[in-house]
């Protein structure tokens, strides 16, 4: 994917992060091939039909109702044990045909086009993000007006869709044809409309980090210090005493609060991020079988959307990977410092900063762990 996901569907990363988020609608042109290759018509219909989907994969709604999942879902036995939940692929066209938009849901989990999309535009956001695809029959609306508790891209990748987007003075209409990316901030009043082609879009929501969620868990610590006693009986007819004791006890936690380290809870809130993504390893299996052949002319490259951030300990150090932390040798700093500086390299690379035994060493465990992989 040329450029960054957030130069994708915004236009100019920087741009975007200084000018538009949590602020206003912002609609970029994007290069249609780009976006209609994270998810085409050709692959809805794969996982609609060939896919073996189930809920809560999957939904189906109509006029703005959300239709019952007994409707378009089936059961099945597999080694002898019941499935349930599996689209039943005839009754969920029939739907269609009549008018229901079928919903995919959480595409970032199985999809891998829009899972490598996702990881990337979490990286460069700091925030968690998910994507679903909407595929609405010619002149339908799946849902009325309404507005989303968190911030949304939506881009076209089939037919096209009239959106009514609110904003404080005015309506804005908005047509979104293959290429076109919206962003609209939590809250945004919108309604979308089919034209007279079937229309496939994918609405990928940031599940945004707050201020109050960052001092809650910065202050997390000295909250659970507080006693969990009982407040003293009959306080009801002398609420004084009461006060001067709550007062006691806030002053004494305004004190710990002002100790507080703030860049150490900074550091914590990176670590909670950097350790908590779902782990994304396709190609996973082919690395683990090549593991043990790299050699120094092996080329290894970096998996996009995959972290690689250093926090120093003394004589550790801690590498954040995404989904785990790595704890290593404070040595191995400068080698881990140019593995993170490439897209790719071989062991051998790292010739001056590690012997040929440690090189080796670090870069299979780094193909283990996931951030890179075997370039075949």
């Amino acid at each position: 994917m040329p450029g960054s996901a957030l130069d994708l569907l915004s236009g100019d990363a920087q741009t975007f992060v200084e000018k538009v988020w949590a602020s206003r609608v912002h609609v970029h042109h994007a290069d249609p091939d780009q976006l209609v290759g994270l998810l085409s018509l050709d692959d809805a219909d794969t996982l609609l039909t060939s896919s073996a989907i189930r809920t809560p994969s999957i939904r189906l709604a109509k006029d703005g109702d959300v239709l019952p999942e007994s409707s378009y879902t089936r059961g099945a036995t597999l080694a002898g044990k019941p499935l349930t939940g599996l689209v039943d692929s005839r009754k969920a066209l029939a739907l269609f045909a009549d008018g229901a938009t079928i919903v995919f849901q959480g595409l970032h989990r199985y999809w891998p086009p829009i899972t490598r999309l996702i990881a990337e535009l979490e990286l460069e956001l700091g925030h968690p993000c998910q994507a679903n695809a909407y595929l609405t029959p010619p002149g339908a609306q799946g849902f009325a007006v309404h507005s989303d508790s968190h911030d949304v891209f939506v881009f076209q990748t089939a037919g096209s869709k009239q959106w009514q987007v609110h904003g404080p003075d005015c309506v804005q209409d908005i047509r979104l044809d293959p290429g076109l990316s919206m962003y609209l901030p939590t809250g945004t009043p919108h309604a979308a409309r089919a034209q007279d082609t079937v229309s496939l879009h994918v609405t990928v929501g940031i599940n945004q980090l707050t201020w109050r969620g960052l001092v809650q868990r910065s202050l997390a610590g000295i909250a659970a210090g507080v006693p969990d006693e009982h407040l003293p009986a009959g306080y009801l007819d002398d609420p004084r005493e009461l006060a001067e004791e709550l007062a006691g006890r806030l002053e004494a936690l305004a004190e710990q609060v002002r100790g507080l380290d703030a860049t150490a809870a900074v550091e914590a809130e990176v670590r909670r991020f950097l350790t908590s993504r779902s782990p994304r390893l396709a190609g996973g299996l082919r690395d683990v079988l090549a593991t043990d052949t790299i050699n120094d002319t092996t080329r290894l490259r970096r998996r996009p959307g995959h972290p690689c951030v250093l926090l120093d300990r003394g004589d550790r150090i801690d590498v954040l990977l995404g989904d785990r932390s790595l704890d290593v040798p404070a040595w191995l700093r400068s080698a881990l410092d140019e593995v993170r500086a490439r897209r790719e390299l071989g062991p051998g690379d790292l010739a001056e900063h590690l012997d040929p035994q440690s090189r080796l060493v670090l870069c299979r465990r780094l193909v283990r762990e996931g951030l890179l992989e075997v370039v075949t």
